[in-house]
């Protein structure tokens, strides 16, 4: 038992809803993955492959936690550049040689394991939206800087995600955006932001509208993708079940199905009938899946995993007493639970088709892995709380209560004390 309390630290509401979610993963993949098993011929090869990345994404977990939660700050310096350099790489070469998938240049292959440069640089601009929101923090807000650079950062990766991963693009600015009005940057930027976005969108969908769907223009070439999955979306309900082109929009209506023939309970684990019709059962349309074996209570139950995720995050947050650690917690809990809304809305109906897995549950390779490096920092800040509180209770004890502290307070001592590190020193 005193193994394992050494092994699993940290807030132990964050490792149930890990574990539930890796448990409802495994069992999932393992019923939506008839389509990879039907291509391979190997029954057991996709839900080995799965279940070995997420014990090696649990090492992951117990590695970061572990980790003090000061030296995050130092993971920009070498994750941004390198993922930038990663993006701009995979974004010619996909110009340069047509080698996409899907329609879309977004992984590499090292030694056979394909990876995706955006989720590191999605963990980069996190991190470092967190730092630079941490400088220089007082009772009227951000320090005025902190929105330029911001926007330097997120401006270059998004211009350099979009192209190829749209969403994701998207996704990453809005957090940010949230990210800002928790950091208090001043309205006045955010509402010069909001009009500035307003416009891009206007005249991005002019551009959508006008360029055609065939269109071979440099990284330009989605643009019949995304025209064509908001026609879809806007004009679906203007089309009759029965004239309904399963063909055509095959995921779409397969989803709909899948949800539409479930019920309270569901059809159990392993009696999908819709998950050997969707190309993507196992990744994108992953709940409708699990709407229809675990059927409501069990679609409701991971929705619920997931509000509980950030409510807890909430609560870390509130009780750091520097602001690095407590942005980079919600900033963190944020992408993960709005990539999951998002996921779950594409397979309801609720939002045009998308390319974002469900965090910690769809099959995944470096996603997985960078999502538990999540789920390890959350938890890493966690026990810096924790301590927090420790110490707080010290400070109320008699003197000769005291001692028993002294350790735990040599520990503390020992973490990164430079200049560099202390979140809360201003701007230069």
């Amino acid at each position: 038992m005193d193994l394992l309390k050494n092994i699993f630290k940290g807030d132990k509401v964050i490792w149930i809803i890990f574990l539930f979610l890796c448990l409802i993963s495994v069992i999932e993949v393992f019923s939506a993955a008839s389509t990879l098993t039907f291509k391979s011929g190997d029954h057991w090869g996709p839900i080995t492959q799965h279940t070995f990345m997420l014990i090696s994404g649990t090492l992951i977990v117990i590695l970061f936690h572990n980790i003090p939660y000061k030296w995050y700050q130092v993971f920009p310096v070498f994750l941004l550049p390198l993922s930038l350099l990663l993006l701009a790489f995979v974004t010619v070469m996909g110009v340069v040689t047509g080698d996409r998938v899907n329609g879309a240049a977004r992984w590499m292959t090292f030694f056979g394991i394909q990876f995706q440069p955006s989720e590191l640089a999605k963990m980069a601009v996190i991190i470092a939206v967190s730092f630079i929101l941490s400088k220089g923090q007082n009772e009227n807000g951000a320090h005025p800087n902190a929105f330029k650079y911001i926007m330097w950062v997120v401006g270059i990766t998004f211009l350099l995600i979009a192209p190829e991963n749209l969403s994701t693009g998207i996704l990453l600015f809005g957090v940010v955006f949230l990210m800002m009005y928790i950091g208090r940057v001043a309205a006045k930027k955010l509402l010069v932001l909001v009009g500035i976005i307003a416009a891009s969108v206007l005249l991005l969908g002019a551009v959508v509208l006008a360029v055609p769907n065939n269109s071979d223009l440099p990284f330009l070439h989605r643009l019949g993708t995304w025209k064509n999955r908001i026609v879809n979306f806007t004009q679906d309900d203007k089309v009759p079940a029965a004239k309904f082109d399963t063909d055509k929009d095959g995921q779409i209506a397969h989803a709909r199905i899948a949800i539409a023939t479930s019920n309270v309970i569901g059809k159990a684990p392993g009696n999908s009938v819709q998950r050997d019709f969707l190309s993507q059962a196992f990744s994108d349309f992953i709940f409708a899946i699990i709407i229809e074996e675990l059927g409501l209570l069990g679609g409701g139950f991971v929705v619920c995993l997931y509000i509980w995720l950030l409510v807890r995050a909430g609560r870390i947050a509130k009780k750091c007493n520097q602001t690095f650690p407590a942005f980079l917690v919600m900033g963190i809990t944020l992408l993960l639970v709005s990539q999951a809304i998002l996921n779950m809305m594409v397979a309801v109906g609720l939002f045009p088709v998308t390319g974002q897995p469900l965090p910690l549950i769809s099959k995944g390779g470096t996603s997985t892995w960078i999502n538990c490096a999540y789920i390890g920092m959350v938890l890493g800040i966690s026990r810096y709380t924790a301590r927090l509180t420790e110490e707080q209770k010290r400070s109320e004890l008699p003197l000769q209560d005291q001692e028993s502290f002294e350790t735990e307070a040599i520990i503390g001592a020992a973490e990164p004390t430079a200049e560099i590190l202390n979140s809360d020193t201003k701007f230069e």
